[in-house]
């Protein structure tokens, strides 16, 4: 089974720091839901975690948020896209949860549900959470290492300049067909943007032309970019 694990807020829709406390407050990024569509066309079930702390905080209730998942699935299906499964934690920082990112316990319960290993499963997110809950999970996380220069600061940023500059940024990797390359072809696939791939035969040497700034970003593994 291909499974591809997706982040909500920020990766299929527009974040908001006030939380998306209703159906009208969701609004999908241009491009998401066609990506999630290729994805599914490629043999791939998608599924989200996303935690909605503003449940425990009071701002909305778990009918409501029923309502925006219908919402999402309604314009996913319009667009031809499917999620199978929506995995959430309604509990707000405090509560000592297992399953609240950046604890695994959605990645786990995903993984028994399935009666998968996630081990090398594509896992989306937009904050350093979502990373933290994938290295509970798996050996060597996948990351994004992107030069200091750039003008951008989080992946949001980062996918709309790359839509407003497209094939402006270049990208690289260790090797072509790799674990690492791939998992970057999955990021360009659903974020819908145009970055150049160039492979290097190693990681050392990307870091350093990252750091150097001929190249925009690294995608790697952990241990490749320390």
């Amino acid at each position: 089974m291909k499974l591809v694990i997706l982040d909500r807020d920020g990766v299929i829709n527009h974040d908001s720091p006030a939380f998306i406390k209703n159906p009208d407050e969701w609004i999908p990024i241009p491009g998401s839901l066609e990506a999630i569509a290729r994805l599914n066309q490629a043999g791939c079930h998608v599924v989200l975690a996303t935690n909605q702390s503003g449940v425990g905080r009071g701002l909305l209730d778990i009918a409501t948020l029923c309502a925006i998942h219908d919402k999402m699935h309604l314009a996913l299906a319009h667009a031809g896209a499917r999620v199978d499964a929506v995995f959430y934690c309604p509990h707000g920082a405090d509560a000592g949860c297992d399953c609240r990112k950046p604890k695994p316990g959605m990645l786990e319960e995903i993984a028994a549900r399935y009666g998968v290993s996630l081990q090398g499963a594509p896992v989306v997110g937009d904050s350093l959470r979502d990373l933290q809950a994938v290295t509970m999970i798996a050996s060597f996380p996948n990351i994004l290492v992107v030069n200091v220069g750039q003008p951008f600061k989080t992946v949001q940023e980062l996918v709309a300049y790359a839509k407003r500059s497209p094939g402006k940024l270049n990208f690289a990797s260790a090797g072509t067909g790799t674990s690492t390359h791939l998992a970057a072809e999955l990021f360009k696939s659903v974020a819908a943007i145009d970055i150049v791939h160039v492979p290097y035969k190693g990681g050392a040497a990307a870091v350093t032309d990252v750091i150097g700034g001929q190249i925009a970003m690294y995608f790697g593994t952990l241990p490749s970019a320390l």
